[in-house]
């Protein structure tokens, strides 16, 4: 079953699912104000670095905790593991694709990225709204609790690049070491191989037919029978590469504290160029 909904799809369903406006900007503005202006109607809002990421350090984007996801769920009304829940974000499903990760590492079995996001509802017509939906009861919401999903840490990642396939989700001048806007050291894990979520997706923001993926991966090295792993800045673009992945059919091990919190060890190698 696919992780990814179209638009007609989401229509189709007899019954509306949990609505999840994960819009997210690295650099601002904020996506709250994104969502203010217009959304799809009955989708909550879902603050990215507060709600699908405890507090820098070590790295940038660490998973919550299990408290702080209940309470989300328990806000956007869901009760149950396998309640239906759409999340969605401006276009490309960078932040959309964390909060997919996110909610099935803490327990949710039904989740799906919408794909191609707001930008897609709004070309084939859809209204949004400036509507804020009522929030659920905290009593009966449902329980997060941690580990559904394998995750690695920093030796775990460094074991898959010597033996594996290791992706690295950035962009290629970023992995070369060439610029880093966001951490205070640059390059790459040694051994990681560059993946860029942009080619993920088409210039709409959707998904590439997951044929297409499929090759793309391979191409890399990176195949069902390789055992795969990924990693970006601070685990964010990391998720949406694993959801990329999984739409290939290829399983992957996401690194979540990635890059950011690799180079908190000095003792750890840094590795600079496009190989």
């Amino acid at each position: 079953m696919s992780a990814l909904i179209t638009v007609a799809e989401l229509r189709a369903l007899s019954a509306v699912p949990v609505l999840a406006d994960v819009t997210w900007n690295l650099a601002g503005p904020p996506g709250k104000d994104a969502y203010d202006a217009g959304h799809l109607p009955g989708a909550h809002f879902v603050d990215l670095d507060t709600e699908l990421a405890g507090p820098p350090g070590p790295g940038r984007h660490p998973l919550p905790d299990a408290t702080t996801v209940t309470a989300t769920f328990a806000r956007l009304g869901v009760t149950s593991a396998d309640t239906p829940v759409v999340v969605y974000d401006a276009a490309n499903s960078t932040a959309a694709a964390r909060a997919w990760w996110v909610f099935r590492y803490f327990g949710l079995t039904n989740v799906k990225v919408l794909n191609g996001g707001l930008a897609a509802w709004r070309a084939a017509g859809g209204e949004l709204t400036t509507t804020a939906p009522t929030t659920g009861s905290v009593a009966d919401g449902f329980v997060a609790t941690p580990g559904h999903l394998p995750v690695l840490d920093a030796e775990g990642a460094a074991a898959v690049a010597a033996k594996g396939i290791l992706l690295d989700a950035r962009a290629p001048e970023r992995f070369a070491g060439e610029v880093e806007p966001m951490d205070p050291v640059a390059g790459h894990i040694p051994g990681a191989v560059n993946a860029p979520t942009t080619a993920n997706v088409d210039d709409t923001g959707h998904f590439l037919p997951p044929a297409d993926l499929r090759t793309r991966f391979a191409n890399l090295g990176a195949t069902a029978d390789t055992e795969v792993a990924v990693y970006c800045g601070s685990g964010v673009t990391a998720a949406h590469e694993a959801l990329a992945l999984e739409s290939a059919g290829v399983p992957a091990t996401v690194y979540i504290g990635s890059w950011s919190e690799w180079i908190t060890d000095p003792t750890r190698p840094v590795a600079t160029g496009s190989d």
